[in-house]
């Protein structure tokens, strides 16, 4: 705990949290009588050989925008003091939090919220430009929440690393701004930007906060840059079934390469968002069974017992979940195949020329060996349910691109499967 009291005419409260630049603590202005964020740059960052300047350049650009950024979704800055002895940004405080709670697999945002924060993000940067300003650092950790729960509105943040249209491009054009997971192929290039970069990268944020993973994922900064610029992440749809095409086709619009295929303006960009409400194409499933009561139903099966709960929440994400009637037939025997199932609820014939092989129960898996064999992905037999019942179905590129741990419980559930098959097989054997 800090044992700040003050800092310039502001009364310390307590630390709200601290970077490796700067510390930022609840304050109280007793001139305005309010709450307020004070972000209080350590003195030896600015101080510092390499980056000094760079870091000093970054505290006098957000400094510069305060009194001007006065929008309902952007963090007001009120004061800026940059001297010798101490220097400290003093901005409107956000109780909330940031996205970056929900950009995990386990506490994504319904569709909706999603939509809602994504659509007041671009009409906030939109009117942040038509002043001239290119955020450059989109990312979850510069989106706050007003408020502590999902219900609050949002504001976005940390403009220090902004491009000033009437500053020196070549002066503000500075390597090491920016996080470069979010960045565009243009700014990890070190290209000239505009407003589509900024673009870019909160189709990245909504990429992320749709699905709970980044698009773009490497061990190295040299790695970053070629997945950036050069490879096409799957669909969002892919790691979770309730995302409506819709949502994937946005998301890849403003996650174009090339700036002449990506949305040109934000009003473009919030008009689809928008759009996307008034056909309900995000309410069409809105009487499926609740994420919560697929993860009981999931954490029940002996399936998926080693699984952990963020791995459940992954498999929630991905699959989906349907309600089929008696007789209907989920797989045919010799066509192709590219996903699997597990029955949850009531009976399934597995049928082989007219004959009956098996009867499925709840917590069975079938149709896996068309995604794990190397041959033709052909099926084996046909699958027809013999009562009402509850099928969930993983397509094959979900478990592909699904998280390396959830990936390895999938086969190994798959071997527990097929040495079950083997033992009856040889059991029933045995009994001729």
């Amino acid at each position: 705990m800090s044992n700040i009291t003050r800092i310039g005419k502001y009364e310390i409260r307590e630390e709200l949290g601290r970077g490796a630049t700067s510390t930022v603590y609840l304050g109280y202005d007793p001139f305005a009588q309010r709450d307020v964020a004070v972000k209080l740059i350590l003195p030896e960052v600015l101080h510092d050989r390499d980056k000094g300047r760079l870091y000093r350049h970054l505290l006098v650009n957000e400094a510069s925008l305060a009194g001007k950024l006065n929008h309902p979704h952007i963090v007001q800055i009120y004061d800026a003091v940059v001297g010798e002895e101490e220097s400290y940004i003093v901005m409107e405080y956000v109780a909330g939090g940031t996205l970056e709670q929900f950009a995990a697999t386990d506490r994504l945002l319904p569709l909706e919220r999603l939509v809602e924060v994504i659509f007041k993000c671009t009409r906030a940067l939109d009117y942040a430009h038509r002043l001239g300003i290119t955020h450059r650092d989109i990312k979850p950790a510069n989106i706050l929440l007003a408020k502590a729960d999902k219900s609050g509105d949002i504001k976005i943040s940390d403009f220090g690393a902004a491009l000033l249209a009437d500053s020196d491009q070549t002066r503000t054009q500075v390597t090491g701004v920016g996080s470069p997971a979010y960045m565009s192929p243009e700014q990890v290039q070190e290209q000239s930007l505009n407003h589509q970069s900024d673009i870019f990268s909160l189709g990245v944020v909504m990429y992320q906060l749709l699905t709970g993973r980044l698009p773009f994922q490497a061990t190295s900064n040299y790695g970053m840059i070629y997945q950036i610029s050069n490879f096409d992440p799957p669909p969002p749809s892919t790691f979770r079934s309730d995302i409506p095409p819709a949502l994937d086709t946005i998301v890849a619009r403003a996650m174009q390469k090339q700036r002449e295929a990506r949305y040109t303006n934000w009003d473009e960009f919030s008009h689809d968002l928008a759009q996307s409400f008034r056909n309900k194409q995000l309410s069409a499933q809105s009487q499926e069974l609740p994420d919560s009561a697929k993860f009981e139903t999931l954490r029940a099966l002996p399936f998926f017992r080693d699984f952990t709960d963020v791995e459940i929440w992954e498999v929630v994400r991905f699959s989906r979940w349907d309600d089929v009637a008696p007789n209907t037939v989920l797989m045919r025997d010799g066509e192709t195949g590219d996903f699997f199932c597990f029955l949850t609820a009531g009976e399934a014939r597995v049928v082989k020329r007219g004959h009956t092989l098996n009867v499925l129960a709840p917590g069975e898996c079938f149709g896996e060996m068309a995604i794990i064999g190397r041959a033709a992905r052909l099926r084996g037999a046909d699958v027809i349910t013999q009562t009402q019942s509850r099928v969930i179905t993983i397509r094959g590129d979900a478990l592909h691109h699904a998280s390396d741990a959830c990936r390895v419980h999938f086969y190994q559930g798959f071997l527990e499967v097929l040495s079950a098959r083997l033992s009856l097989a040889n059991s029933r054997l045995a009994a001729v």
